[in-house]
């Protein structure tokens, strides 16, 4: 039975991921600073936290992270850990980059320790191309992070590549572009629209308050991007792969086809705040996922519409 380090379970995508790896027979561990008191309402939501034997881990803490690796004997580790939203990014620059870089550094470092073979997925973000100027992305397209956020992801994707081509390790970045689910924490801009448009169906009175509508991004639907996780560490070598739908929509599309497909004109409902706008933000993010199309196999097959009307239906899980 294969075995799976999972660092980061209790998010989004950690939580879709242990799924997957079960339903292909792994034996899956997976990390929180707290295992015993931490939150995993995610894994309870997707009816597998039995299944997962949870193991205490400060990914910014070397012995931590050894001792971790050691316990579970991983085939294939899964880097998912770190601050996860843009916006907070700005207000704590610091620990943002440090949870990104430090974390997949001494997971690297420990790696590279162990006799055995062990594959590496960590996860890097479409933010650290920054803005394309409307160009669509693909692996060769330079880094050039406009946030906290993604000078984190460029850094420590920058890692991994030194570490793959110095000491030959098995380490790849899946390179994501946004990418949804109801498991989305309410921070994120999509569960906002998407509660605040239910409550104002319901009856609420209230009015979405967002920031700009004109930025446009490339959303995909979560479950489907684990799934290229798993394979870019069956593939024969290592590299790196933007896992994308391929198609770009703005978020005033995003927003009206919410408040649409629940019978009301969003621009009765939405007001836009200077105070949401960030000091730097990409206008268009779009992305070439072809090198994942030809040499996964993989390709994103749930568009926005049917994307949102799945996050219409689950269950919201506030944290």
């Amino acid at each position: 039975m294969l075995k799976a380090l999972i660092i980061g379970i209790s998010g989004q995508d950690g939580s879709y991921l242990a799924d997957l790896l079960l339903k292909k027979g792994y034996d899956v561990f997976g990390t929180s600073r707290d295992a015993q008191g931490g939150s995993f309402r995610r894994l309870t939501y997707l009816g597998i936290k039995k299944e997962i034997q949870l193991i205490s881990m400060d990914p910014e803490d070397f012995r931590s992270v050894l001792v971790a690796i050691k316990k579970s004997k991983p085939d294939e580790i899964y880097f998912l850990a770190g601050q996860s939203s843009v916006g907070l990014s700005f207000e704590q620059p610091a620990e943002t980059i440090q949870s990104f870089t430090i974390g997949i550094l001494n997971v690297l470092e420990a790696v590279k320790m162990e006799p055995r073979d062990i594959r590496v997925y960590h996860a890097g973000s479409s933010e650290a191309f920054g803005d394309t100027e409307g160009a669509a992305a693909n692996e060769k397209t330079p880094f050039q992070p406009r946030s906290p956020y993604a000078l984190a992801k460029a850094s420590s994707t920058w890692l991994v590549n030194n570490y793959r081509e110095a000491y030959d390790l098995f380490a790849c970045t899946g390179i994501l572009f946004n990418h949804e689910s109801p498991l989305r924490p309410a921070r994120f801009v999509t569960q906002k629209i998407i509660q605040t448009a239910k409550r104002i169906a319901n009856g609420s009175g209230e009015k979405l308050v967002l920031g700009r509508l004109d930025v446009s991004r490339d959303w995909g639907w979560a479950p489907e991007y684990v799934e290229a996780m798993w394979r870019m560490l069956q593939q024969e070598k290592p590299d790196d792969y933007i896992i994308a739908t391929g198609k770009t929509q703005s978020l005033e599309d995003f927003v009206s086809k919410t408040f649409e497909l629940l019978g009301l004109d969003w621009q009765n409902h939405v007001v836009q705040s200077p105070d949401l706008m960030r000091p730097t933000d990409l206008s268009i993010s779009k992305a070439d996922p072809q090198k994942a199309k030809i040499a996964l196999n993989w390709e994103a097959q749930i568009g926005l519409e049917r994307l949102i009307k799945m996050m219409l239906e689950g269950e919201f899980l506030n944290s």
